[in-house]
């Protein structure tokens, strides 16, 4: 992050690099809405079963209605053995694990509904277990939640456990960006003083908004889940969980667990039912959490004889290659680029966003989108990559990513950083200043990109084999559904191959937590991509910083990885 001349002289500062040494008064810009993520939330509809589903075969999380004999002087049976008695008779369910939140009401709510109750039981664990006691009958609905806990984003799906459908849909921003846009700057919040609990406060309370928010659209209410399945990477899951997240990021980056146990809502400060299961998902290291191995199970990757590359790009980016028979995965620190950060003028993908860029080969003006239509505030991670493909190919960088400043137009030109391109005019974007590009924010998205291509490169010669090897590659995340792939290809992110191997999937993590939430197979699916995948720690290999450093060229220092760019940059001679 930097600050212009003018942000200086309008007081802004940036606060890590400010000493307080006294009484002051602080102002936070604010953030802007995540608008085109929450756009999501108007299309549940579209989130459809994913495989054959049958709730009283599939579901863990069951209701089942009971009319009880009430107590007298000849039948003194106690009030649990009573409604365990006719639990069994009804329905054959036996040996149940009664909470003692559970008990301590359990007399009152009998007496009070006149013995005729409803009783929600968990059969996830080694018992059946009650979860709830309602009064009457109450077995018309019945619903579970699924959250994709991102470092940027949470998602949260509000499904009807009875028919399998995602009802409601809300996501918003991680409640802990305030302290920190990345895991490495949460993992060090949270190894100091009161770091982790404040964390684990904020994600939790994100969740909860989140929750309310779809509850209150589908007109129930939030302790009316009884059911949460959870993905996110490995310490997005460890605070989540109150566990120190620190060893993660110092070698030989080691987890506290990778299999979590089932917790109940109450443990996490959930407001769902605080006795519903709460099932943490399965990840595989450090770097390789729960929501990639949701993500292989969702895409497919891992029942297909077709070699796939499955990647999701995020501050990090996850990858996994394999077939049915094998996968290997890695995790490179891409860092928040492709997010917007770091980039003088970049944003998320909101409103005002630059989202799509084309240069004019002869006169180097650009014509560009707009997220919303209106004017341009910054640009977005897919307008960035369509921005630096556009100036490679049309000459406005060559392949370090210098900008040439000898050009026939004033879009070139030396500013307060060096090197830069105009892409709007003050006149034309909604800040009332030029939108730039410099020669910083090149290298800042240059790094991201070959930390990226430089992972791919690693995991095929795990296994022996090319790029070209592979049949398909599955793009998962948000930021997937909006990439150009031919842009993606000039700057080098993406392998050079056929586009019709490419194929974008949306959220693929909060799709895996909702098979995992509908069906215990698919749960146990996870846990078994999770034991199968092999691991490459790129941190300790010096032949990933070879490759890095090879990719950190347009598209690379290779052509020949990259023939249909080079064919692009001949006919344009």
């Amino acid at each position: 992050m930097r600050l212009s001349a003018d942000d200086l002289k309008g007081g802004y500062a940036l606060s890590c690099q400010t000493v307080v040494e006294g009484d002051l008064e602080i102002f936070v810009p604010p953030q802007e809405e995540i608008t085109r993520h929450l756009t999501t939330e108007k299309t549940a509809a579209k989130v459809s079963v994913p495989f054959e589903y049958d709730w009283r075969v599939h579901q863990t999380v069951a209701k089942y209605f009971v009319e009880i004999e009430p107590p007298t002087l000849a039948d003194n049976t106690d009030d649990l053995a009573r409604l365990e008695r006719e639990l069994a008779r009804a329905y054959d369910l036996r040996d149940l694990d009664a909470p003692l939140a559970i008990l301590r009401t359990l007399a009152r709510t009998l007496r009070d509904a006149e013995w005729r109750v409803t009783v929600v039981i968990d059969r996830g664990g080694a018992r059946p277990r009650i979860v709830d006691i309602l009064p009457g009958d109450q077995t018309l609905s019945l619903y579970g939640a699924a959250v994709d806990i991102g470092t940027t984003t949470v998602t949260v799906y509000l499904v009807d456990l009875f028919t399998g459908e995602v009802v409601e849909t809300a996501a918003d921003y991680n409640g802990q960006i305030k302290r920190g846009e990345d895991v490495i700057s949460r993992i060090v919040f949270a190894s100091k003083g009161n770091g982790l609990v404040e964390l684990q406060s904020l994600v939790a309370q994100t969740i909860n908004k989140l929750v309310e928010r779809a509850t209150l659209r589908r007109k129930c209410k939030p302790h009316e889940i009884y059911k949460m399945t959870l993905v996110g990477n490995s310490t997005m899951m460890h605070i989540l969980l109150g566990l120190p997240p620190e060893q993660i990021r110092l070698t030989p980056y080691i987890t506290t667990l990778n299999h979590p146990p089932t917790v109940l809502a109450t443990e996490l400060n959930l407001n769902i039912h605080p006795e519903a299961p709460v099932d943490c998902l399965p990840g595989v290291a450090s770097y390789m959490g729960a929501d990639i191995t949701a993500g292989v199970l969702s895409s497919g990757t891992h029942d297909t004889d077709k070699v796939t590359l499955f990647l999701d790009i995020g501050t990090n980016g996850e990858m996994v290659l394999g077939t049915r028979e094998w996968l290997v995965s890695c995790a490179c620190s891409a860092g928040p680029a492709f997010e917007g950060a770091g980039v003088f003028h970049g944003m998320r993908a909101t409103t005002g966003a630059i989202e799509e860029v084309y240069i004019n080969t002869q006169t180097y003006e650009p014509t560009y989108r707009v997220i919303g239509g209106g004017k341009a505030c910054g640009l977005c991670g897919s307008g960035l990559i369509s921005l630096i493909a556009e100036m490679f190919i049309t000459g406005v960088t060559d392949k370090a990513g210098n900008i040439n400043l000898t050009l026939p137009t004033p879009r070139v030109r030396t500013g307060e950083h060096g090197a830069e391109y105009v892409i709007a005019w003050a006149a034309e974007s909604d800040t009332g200043a030029d939108i730039v590009i410099t020669k910083p924010d090149v290298d800042n998205l240059l790094r991201a990109k070959a930390a990226i291509y430089a992972g791919y490169v690693m995991l095929a010669h795990s296994v022996g084999m090319t790029l070209k090897d592979v049949e398909q590659m599955l793009i998962g995340g948000s930021f997937g559904q909006y990439l150009n792939i031919e842009k993606a290809i000039e700057i080098g992110l993406l392998p050079d191959l056929p586009w019709e191997r490419f194929h974008f999937l949306g959220n693929t993590a909060a799709r895996g937590a909702y098979m995992a939430l509908l069906r215990r197979d698919a749960r146990d699916d996870i846990a078994a991509i999770a034991k199968k995948m092999t691991y490459l720690e790129l941190a300790a290999d010096n032949a990933f910083n070879d490759q890095f450093m090879a990719a950190l060229f347009l598209p690379h220092t290779d052509l020949t990885q990259f023939e249909s760019v080079r064919k692009v940059l001949q006919a344009a001679e």
